[in-house]
């Protein structure tokens, strides 16, 4: 592929591909003119000057509406598309509130720090005075804390701090608190599952304690486009919400071109060292465990070791592609034509992956080329991600590959291009990452690049599931018992839960939540209230990562390099790992759980490495089923325990495993919601699966399952776990399970449960038009399979789909 300049018309970069091309749809996005209106009667006239200092002549039309509800009391959420100028939106009133109002104040809440800091440099930017504004997070030093609480009017801040360093020590905030006006919560959609859920108590206990002092904010949020913005919202604040979802913001046109790495032949691994430990054999129940990241790619374009190593009068196989091959190469290119791009990778290790072998590339093309592409992601230190992030606004950088830490709303002014590797999920996500090019009101170029995965290659030969079709809504249940009972302790540590109290956090479920937590001694029933009945503070993690960081220090130096968070600690730093960042590579000395801590030292080895990991699950109870005569669908809860035990080193270029290696670490155990679905064994056998293929035909159509899970619930695979087998000890029957990876379950069981035809049906059709023979990662292949893909049966997954939606299509409704 030849990448154009900025300059060029990108609309015409894909109208000479041939059959054997990779790109296998192309979508044109017309250009949009806007529609501006003029600055509302009640917008301050400093904040008008300042925005016309800036460019800024008059609001677009979405913008006043927005803001002008907000100004009048109503809670509103503006969901428009990226580059669309929420932050106007919201701007407007708060800013005009405060410089009218000497004694308001206003919070804003932003999902990361990056957004939160582009935010700092927006509103500092207006030189408005007397807004004093400032950024609260886990970065603010000790010594400016306490002037920002005392001076700030328009803090800065993330659900994290606001759970953990704000609302425990509301009496120092109290001043602050009486005379809050608004609270903007930015990029709301990403609220979702458990972290949306525990989100929405922190907002409530934010309304709680602001109600304490005589505070009675207007809340005023942001989204992306998503279905049901309003219901949305609302769940999250609990309070009613109006939506303005009418884009009137101008746009340039959008190429959006859909990619599949070519297929190539596969060359066969060298042989391993005789010494080499083999692999521990696959157990009887195979498992597709949930895990946080993705093994290094698969290299198949390599040359092999020596040409004596393959006979080249062999037909051999073939594998797809690599996507982060494929995808550092179009970065390559996008940059030595001075295109400004940013890939996004799905994964901490693919982002460094890519930005490694882009910046070799363009080294042996262009000497110098090389550090003009730099990776994003978290677990870097504050310093380094600042730094990165004015490169690339600055035009330093050329090229960024970034995990999704730069999907929200940070402005990138002046990309041409975006490049993403592996569907990221969600449709909402999809658009918000293509929309970080062309923000500057010119042509963008957004190119999807389908990694081996049922959902991606599903995708690329359906266009029609992803254009045209409306977003998915955000899926949050602040009712979940998993996220209600620690939030409510964390109430009672802030101050008495009274009973108007238990309204706020959600009616009945509060009460019964609360009379658990008091039969169980964590709270204390008064005349005045429940009373938390401990010492210290409840221990509770908004984003379900296990408790702190886990952070990475050079051996020798003593240095910290990042964190990594510690549900991924145990594949990502496992005594042995190999550890990337920037581009350098380091090697897992010790991993220390309990001090969180991994001590490393930098080694450039020729082999990567990949965990292992078994899980096993039990059913505690159903809550609905579908009785289908032979077939059972089933939706409740499960206990499932999963725990790494061994890593695999593969040799860099040609993927040959040297060896597997044993590893100690804790089981981590789970309860959560699954959906399972049951076949009996003759159901089976008349289908066309012979008894000894059960458990591949079962492991193969729960792998596709998970791949296509995403396409009706608002989460990706790695939201979600699986297990199947031929007999289950609760079921006694052939089994395939689907769990949620999220304590307490996050609704994608739920949904899963509610969609089973049209889910089941999709990935039937997905392994049947796969054109591999046997099974492959486009189909019934799992990049996370604790199992090693073993055992698989392509054709005998089809024939389990076929018998559970024969059977299913003529059953009485659920019970």
């Amino acid at each position: 592929m030849q990448f154009v300049t900025s300059s060029a018309s990108l609309s015409q970069l894909f109208w000479t591909r041939g059959d054997d091309s990779p790109v296998t749809h192309v979508e044109r996005i017309p250009p949009r003119s806007g529609r501006p209106v003029a600055w509302p009667g009640w917008a301050a006239p400093a904040f008008v000057d300042a925005c016309r200092a800036q460019g800024i002549i008059s609001p677009w039309a979405h913008q006043a509406s927005a803001a002008t509800l907000a100004f009048d009391g109503a809670n509103v959420v503006l969901a428009t598309g990226t580059a669309s100028g929420k932050s106007l939106g919201y701007q407007m009133p708060v800013l005009s509130r405060i410089l009218t109002d000497p004694r308001a104040t206003a919070l804003y809440i932003a999902p990361a720090k990056a957004l939160a800091a582009d935010q700092l440099r927006a509103v500092a930017g207006f030189g408005l005075p007397d807004v004093r504004p400032a950024t609260y997070d886990g970065d603010t030093a000790r010594d400016e804390r306490e002037w920002i609480r005392e001076h700030s009017r328009f803090v800065l801040t993330n659900p994290d701090m606001l759970h953990f360093g704000i609302l425990p020590g509301h009496e120092r905030w109290a001043v602050f608190l009486r005379r809050l006006a608004y609270v903007v919560i930015d990029e709301c959609h990403t609220y979702r599952g458990v972290f949306g859920s525990h989100v929405a108590h922190v907002l409530r206990r934010l309304r709680r304690a602001a109600a304490r002092y005589g505070g009675r904010p207007t809340f005023v949020l942001a989204s992306a486009t998503s279905g049901d913005p309003a219901g949305a919202a609302s769940r999250l604040i609990g309070l009613p919400v109006t939506a303005v979802t009418e884009d009137a913001s101008p746009r340039g046109g959008v190429t959006f071109a859909l990619w599949e790495p070519p297929l190539q032949p596969a060359f066969p691994s060298l042989p391993s060292s005789p010494s080499s430990p083999s692999s521990p054999s696959s157990p009887s129940s195979p498992s597709s465990p949930s895990s946080p990241d993705v093994p290094a790619p698969r290299s198949p374009s390599a040359a092999p070791s020596s040409d004596a190593d393959f006979d080249p009068e062999i037909e051999l196989p073939q594998v797809r592609r690599s996507a982060l091959r494929e995808t550092a190469d179009l970065l390559t290119s996008a940059v030595v034509a001075g295109t400004r791009t940013l890939a996004f990778v799905r994964s901490r290790r693919g982002a460094e992956l890519v930005a490694a072998i882009t910046r070799r590339q363009l080294e042996e093309a262009v000497p110098g080329l090389g550090e003009r592409v730099a990776a994003y992601r978290a677990g870097y230190l504050k310093e380094d991600r600042r730094a990165i992030e004015r490169a690339l606004l600055s035009g330093e950088l050329l090229g960024l590959a970034s995990t999704n830490a730069l999907e929200l709303g940070v402005d990138l002014v002046g990309l041409d291009a975006v490049l993403i590797c592996g569907y990221p999920g969600t449709r909402a996500s999809l658009w918000q990452q293509a929309g970080r090019a062309g923000r500057a009101g010119g042509e963008a170029l957004a190119v999807l690049i389908a990694r081996d995965d049922p959902l991606d290659t599903y995708l690329v030969h359906h266009p029609e599931a992803l254009f045209g079709r409306p977003v998915e809504a955000t899926v949050l249940d602040p009712a979940n018992p998993y996220v209600l009972g620690p939030q409510l302790c964390c109430a009672a540590s802030e101050a008495p839960i009274t009973e108007a109290d238990l309204e706020l956090f959600g009616g009945d479920p509060a009460r019964a939540a609360v009379a658990g937590l008091t039969a169980s001694g964590a709270l204390r029933r008064r005349p005045s209230g429940w009373y938390w009945t401990h010492a210290g503070r409840p221990d509770v993690d908004l984003r379900g990562t296990g408790g702190a960081p886990i952070q990475v220090v050079e051996k020798s130096t003593g240095r910290l390099l990042g964190t990594v968070d510690p549900e991924s600690s145990h594949s990502m730093l496992h005594t042995g790992a190999v550890y990337l960042q920037q581009g350098v590579t380091y090697v897992v000395d010790d991993l220390d759980l309990d001090d969180a801590v991994a001590l490393v030292h930098q080694e450039e080895p020729n082999w990567s490495t990949h965990a292992n990991d078994v899980t096993d699950l039990s059913v505690v109870n159903v809550r609905s089923y579908v009785n289908a005569g032979p077939v059972g669908l089933f939706l409740g809860e499960v206990d499932v325990t999963n725990q790494v035990v061994s890593y695999q080193r593969r040799r860099i270029g040609t993927g040959e495993v040297l060896d597997t290696r044993p590893l100690d670490l804790p089981i981590r155990e789970l309860r959560t919601v699954a959906v399972w679905f049951t076949v009996s064994p003759g159901a089976l056998e008349a289908a066309g699966v012979e008894p000894p293929d059960f458990p591949g035909a079962l492991h193969a159509a729960e792998h596709a399952a998970i791949g296509l899970l995403p396409l009706m619930a608002t989460c990706d695979r790695w939201d979600i776990g699986g297990l199947s087998t031929a007999s289950h000890a609760d079921t006694e029957a052939p089994t395939v399970f689907v769990y949620d990876g999220h304590p307490g379950g996050a609704g994608f069981a739920e949904r899963a449960y509610a969609t089973a035809a049209e889910w089941l049906t999709a990935t039937r059709e997905a392994i049947a038009a796969c054109a591999c023979e046997a099974g492959c990662p486009s189909c019934v292949q799992s990049p996370k399979c604790g199992n090693g893909n073993n055992p698989l049966h392509k054709p005998g997954a089809v024939f389990v789909l076929d018998a559970v939606l024969a059977a299913l299509a003529t059953a009485p409704p659920s019970s």
